[in-house]
């Protein structure tokens, strides 16, 4: 048990009545919710001295909740040489823009192959570690088959800093992230924010859900092109269009879950657009084939802005849409002018 640490925490009386793993989440620095549920499970966490294997548990004002930390993993990713196409780099972070099926950093079922796999290698002893052995340099994450910017940092001033302006989410700074989203029809307003809060699903795991009791969640966003379906009237029904999206939080998954809870998930994708899939007879040949061959959700993060952590300017960057998406679009478009 040496190498085992133990946290201690003490109930407040404004903590009463809450469940055991928010409360912990929001009283253990560096520990997730997700991570401590996993330990509640595994028998790691007591009140009292008594195991509890409920994350639900709810908590009274005055009891000692122990956790028992196993002991830390080593560090396992290694070094792989995978090209990066680099955007901007100097000797505090690197800006990369990331190509779809790239996963950010090692987990259950990627070991390798990873976007850290490659850095390690690219930046070698430079590569900030404060994000933990498997996520180094790592201050936000795009999923796998999302494309575009990412930041990463690569000393632990810049990591200390970025970490800051996500935390932030750019409400007091400069922080921007700008998404292009492909989806099914189209808003009836030219612009609007969706505010609904966003959890785990109840049902799927792997799933995030629009839930009362969830996490708050804000995506802003606007039409910047509609696609009508047939004729060349300008009053024809869109079968899809292209919007720009700005978060205000960084949720897992929430423009996926966002756009689909509004009526308008994201063209290919599988989990969240499910529902849609009939919709693409609807298409041209074409731009049939074009979402036939995408074979991923069409995301792409264009827009990232931040504070310089050293230099203290503001830095902006833009990616266009990368081939296959850029493609998608075209020939939807091309449905309309090519009607008789």
């Amino acid at each position: 048990m040496a190498d085992r640490v133990q946290e201690t925490v003490v109930i407040a009386g404004e903590e009463a009545g809450g469940r055991l793993d928010r409360v912990l989440a929001a009283r253990i620095a560096g520990l997730s919710r997700s991570r401590l549920k996993a330990l509640i499970l595994a028998g790691e966490v007591a009140i009292d001295g008594r195991t509890i294997r409920d994350p639900g548990q709810h908590v009274k004002s005055g009891q000692t909740v122990t956790v028992v930390l196993p002991p830390a993993e080593p560090a396992a990713p290694q070094g792989e040489a995978i090209a990066l196409n680099i955007v901007y780099e100097d000797a505090d972070l690197i800006v990369i823009d990331k190509p779809r099926g790239l996963v950010v950093h090692p987990a259950a079922g990627h070991r390798s192959g990873t976007l850290v796999n490659a850095l390690i290698a690219h930046c070698g002893d430079s590569l900030s570690g404060i994000g933990g052995v498997k996520r180094p340099g790592i201050v936000h994450r795009l999923d796998k088959d999302t494309t575009g910017l990412m930041v990463v940092a690569k000393t632990d001033h810049a990591h200390k800093s970025l970490a800051r302006q996500f935390a932030d989410h750019g409400r007091t700074g400069p922080l921007i992230r700008g998404y292009l989203a492909l989806v099914w029809g189209a808003p009836e307003r030219p612009k609007g924010t969706i505010d609904a809060p966003l959890d785990r699903h109840p049902r799927a795991r792997d799933r995030q859900a629009v839930r009362a009791d969830g996490r708050a969640a804000i995506t802003h966003w606007q039409v910047l092109e509609r696609y009508p379906l047939e004729g060349k009237s300008a009053t024809s029904l869109p079968v899809a269009s292209l919007l720009a999206c700005r978060l205000e939080t960084g949720r897992t998954h929430q423009i996926r879950v966002h756009l689909a809870h509004i009526g308008h998930p994201l063209l290919g994708d599988a989990v969240y657009g499910a529902g849609f899939k009939t919709k693409a007879s609807r298409l041209g040949p074409q731009a049939r084939m074009a979402l036939e061959n995408l074979g991923r959700q069409a995301l792409h993060a264009y827009l990232l802005g931040f504070e310089h952590p050293t230099a203290g300017k503001t830095l902006e960057f833009r990616s266009e849409l990368p081939a296959d998406l850029a493609r998608l679009r075209d020939r939807i478009a091309q449905m309309r002018e090519d009607q008789p």
